[in-house]
């Protein structure tokens, strides 16, 4: 796909000031950038932190920058200066939306935190992505990814189940906050819109990291019993699970028994799909050690991609287990309109969310300047 010049997606005319840095804060602002608000990035004078998280670098920065900050424009603004401060206010006066991450006292310490400004600017939202949140027992401390996912029991389910706690691989609490933060910033626009005022939208780490556990908190509100590691397997249905065969290992998402029954029939063991230990959803995960040694050993007969093919069309989700570069160049990939290729040489993953009449649009390549919101149809003159 490549580049739009005139917006026209859902939030056209929404101006987001993004004053917030590393990556929740920046991910919810370049999603509303996708799909049509005017954003305004401000970075302190050394520019954002992930400038630096690198290699692969592109004229000195990271690739983790280019992959949150496009459609954006930018500008650096001190603003423990007067000068920064007094700029500051003057874009917020023409803001809707303000997305920030400071530590908790610090815009306030300066004289621009929210109370100060909601006053000034009652039609502003303020998003702001925190780690823990402002008060409570880890009230104000710093949050990051790895530290929240131990902290909240993502750790603790994730790995294979006879090794210890792992980290997901990739910042799945932060990207998840960054989504969070889009959805309160969408429900605050909404409101507004009857009641004229703007709000305070906080998404935080901490409940973002917790809001991610299920099944494995319902399990455990239910019957109390602690959630284990069980590698690629679901803890709740079988086979749902990497399942090795002749060539590459498949994965097998099977959610019935009608789907348990197709898979069995096209690996050539139909009976046991009505065997008592394995014909119904719950005898399955109950008996799944048993299972997956019969499976596996009726698949050592199998290729992998042939298999995952002849699955597909019997109605068994199932998929091979892709490096990551070969899902970003699979023919899928390309129709779904998921690589975005813009002017300069950038590339990176398109918007997901897929709207009929306002699609996504990609106007701004990473690093593009700007000092000052652009004009909008309300406008008098040009800004």
């Amino acid at each position: 796909m490549t580049t739009a010049s005139i917006s026209t997606g859902a939030l056209a005319g929404i101006r987001v000031l993004d004053i917030s840095r590393i990556l929740g804060g920046p991910y919810c602002g370049q999603i509303l950038g996708d799909h049509g608000a005017d954003v305004l990035k401000v970075e302190p004078p050394q520019g954002d932190d992930t400038r630096t998280w690198g290699p692969p670098f592109k004229d000195g920065v990271a690739s983790y920058y280019h992959g949150l900050n496009r459609n954006k424009r930018i500008q650096h603004l001190d603003f423990a200066t007067e000068e920064g401060r007094e700029a500051l206010l003057a874009l917020v006066a023409e803001a809707d939306v303000l997305i920030e991450n400071f530590k908790t006292g610090t815009m306030e310490r300066w004289g621009i935190g929210y109370e100060t400004l909601s006053q000034r600017f009652p039609r502003l939202v303020w998003c702001r992505v925190s780690g823990f949140g402002a008060d409570g027992p880890l009230g104000a401390l710093p949050g990051y990814d790895a530290a929240v996912q131990a902290m909240t029991g993502i750790m603790s389910i994730n790995g294979e189940a006879d090794g210890g706690p792992l980290r997901v691989g990739l910042p799945v609490v932060d990207m998840v906050t960054g989504l969070n933060a889009v959805i309160g910033v969408l429900l605050a626009l909404q409101e507004r819109n009857r009641s004229g005022r703007g709000q305070f939208v906080e998404a935080a780490l901490y409940d973002s990291g917790l809001s991610l556990l299920h099944p494995h908190a319902a399990n455990w509100f239910m019957d109390g019993t602690a959630p284990r590691r069980t590698g690629n397997a679901h803890p709740n249905i079988y086979p749902y699970d990497a399942l090795a065969t002749g060539t590459d290992p498949v994965f097998v998402a099977v959610g019935n028994d009608r789907q348990f029954g197709a898979f069995c029939r096209c690996i050539g063991l139909p009976a046991l799909a009505d065997d008592p230990l394995y014909a119904t959803a719950g005898a399955r995960s109950i008996n799944r050690e048993g299972l997956k040694q019969q499976l596996e050993a009726a698949l050592a007969a199998f290729d992998g991609r042939v298999l995952v093919d002849q699955l597909m069309a019997a109605g068994v989700p199932a998929a091979p287990v892709l490096p990551v570069a070969a899902a970003l160049q699979h023919p899928h990939t390309l129709h779904r309109e998921m690589v975005v290729e813009m002017e300069g040489g950038y590339r990176g993953i398109g918007a997901p969310v897929k709207l009929s009449r306002t699609p996504a649009s990609y106007r701004h390549a990473p690093l593009t300047p700007g000092e000052a919101f652009l004009p909008t149809d309300g406008d008098a003159t040009p800004g």
